[in-house]
């Protein structure tokens, strides 16, 4: 028998054949969302999480204080703020539960327009919270049917929804804004809220919407907290070091905190290792004494690089260890690498990576965001000087680069600042669309030569076709 399955975690021993007992925990989905606080570096918070459901649950409201989390407050399925952007996400021709980054993207090519009052109609907020889906036009709930856009949806909007990865016409365009802004709308409130019942001034943000990097950026601006905390691995992706860091916290009483600095926590390789694997397959290659003056130099010049370099990132964002690199200065990069590196929508924007102590110059009403965690708008005076990182409304998903937690790339990003006067790099992950950030040489080396990469920087030696 299992005792307190009502709970949000409990604990099973599995007989063995010595006699003694295995226990096995079993971690609550939302619960393992929530334990991100501890990696947040907070001694206390306020966490929320949100995602299309975990369990029966959509959206959980924490405390953590030092070695604990508790639940105050939760909404069940199915009304989801996840599976609400699921739903335009599918509308809009995206694959739902996979490209919701898409829908994101595009909104900012949208406008407000009718769109915008229907959208809104489809919810219902609460003083406490609590929002409700008019579920007469949402498929989600209902298992039986295929897809997430129904009829009722169609009607309402006068609209069918897209084909899956047709173009962008201008009114799904304006949809997607629509459909952001209600997004953000839900998202804030409940931002608001757990304010109300939990009045701390530092806020963990986790589950699957805490991806939704443009809300992000709104969050400071628009509540009372100071500080906020996204993991590099909001989404389910992290949600098994979450388990294990709650799990953590019943046995380790004293030191549940964990100093998390940086996520490059995979796999790594040495020059040897690197130079084994080009002899086998007979590449050219040089070794370079200086990478980083001569990859700025190579990027200064108009080529596009692949880079990488120590340990591979743990989560859904590059962040200088497995990137394609260009040079921001040019308005014609973007399309370019969209349309011969990266071979996707030419909506799709890239990130700006900018030298810590020099964030403040480029970024109105600037945040650290070290995981590429937040969209903020990029100065005026700034936006012509990097056009090909800044977004269509003015804005850029910003990697801050500190000198601490990635040596190497601020190493470079600097090398370029001083060829250039601008302390910016376009980044972006390296990958062609449908496949995985690269992760062994061999990975590396077969993205480079089935993409339109000028140049391959991997360890201490230099690859060009």
């Amino acid at each position: 028998e299992i005792k307190g399955i009502k709970k949000d975690f409990f604990l099973q021993k599995l007989p063995l054949n010595n006699g003694k007992k295995l226990k096995i925990f079993f971690v609550n989905h939302h619960l393992s969302h929530a334990s991100s606080f501890f990696v947040s570096n907070f001694k206390e918070a306020s966490v929320i999480t949100v995602d299309a459901f975990g369990e029966n649950q959509c959206v959980g409201f924490y405390s953590g204080k030092k070695n604990h989390v508790k639940k105050i407050f939760q909404q069940n399925f199915p009304h989801s703020l996840g599976s609400f952007y699921s739903t335009f996400t599918e509308f809009c021709g995206f694959k739902p539960k996979s490209e919701e980054w898409k829908l994101m993207g595009a909104s900012a090519y949208g406008k407000k327009s009718l769109y915008q009052k229907k959208i809104d109609k489809l919810i219902k907020l609460e003083k406490d919270g609590k929002f409700f889906l008019d579920l007469k036009y949402f498929n989600h709930y209902m298992f039986h049917r295929p897809g997430y856009v129904n009829k009722n949806l169609e009607d309402l909007l006068g609209l069918k929804k897209n084909k899956l990865n047709q173009d962008l016409k201008k009114e799904y365009f304006d949809i997607a804004f629509a459909a952001q802004k209600t997004f953000e709308k839900i998202y804030l409130n409940l931002i608001k809220n757990i304010y109300k019942k939990n009045k701390s001034k530092n806020l963990v943000l986790a589950g699957g919407a805490a991806l939704n990097c443009v809300a992000n950026g709104k969050v400071l601006s628009n509540s009372n907290f100071k500080n906020i905390f996204v993991p590099p691995f909001p989404d389910d992706s992290g949600a098994g070091l979450g388990a294990a860091l709650f799990v953590n916290s019943l046995i380790s009483k004293k030191n549940s905190q964990i100093q998390f600095k940086h996520n490059y926590l995979g796999p790594s390789f040495t020059n040897n290792e690197i130079l084994k694997v080009m002899k086998k397959f007979k590449l050219k290659h040089e070794l370079i004494k200086n990478i980083f003056d001569s990859a700025s130099e190579s990027i200064v010049k108009g080529k596009i690089i692949g880079w990488f370099q120590g340990s591979l990132e743990f989560g859904d964002r590059a962040l200088g260890n497995r990137s394609i690199l260009a040079d921001p200065r040019n308005k014609l990069m973007k399309d370019k690498i969209n349309r011969f590196i990266k071979y996707r929508e030419n909506f799709r924007p890239f990130a700006p990576a900018i030298l810590e102590e020099k964030a403040k110059e480029y970024f109105e009403n600037y945040q650290e965001s070290f995981f590429m965690e937040k969209t903020l708008h990029i100065k005026s005076i700034k936006k012509r000087l990097i056009p090909s990182v800044t977004h269509v409304d003015g804005s850029g998903r910003l990697q801050t680069v500190s000198k601490n937690s990635n040596p190497s790339f601020y190493n470079l990003i600097k090398s370029f600042y001083e060829k250039t006067g601008i302390p910016v790099l376009l980044n972006t992950s390296f990958n062609v669309q449908g496949e995985p950030i690269v992760c062994s040489v061999e990975d590396a080396i077969k993205n480079f030569y089935l993409s339109g990469l000028d140049e391959l920087y991997i360890g201490n030696y230099k690859i060009k076709k």
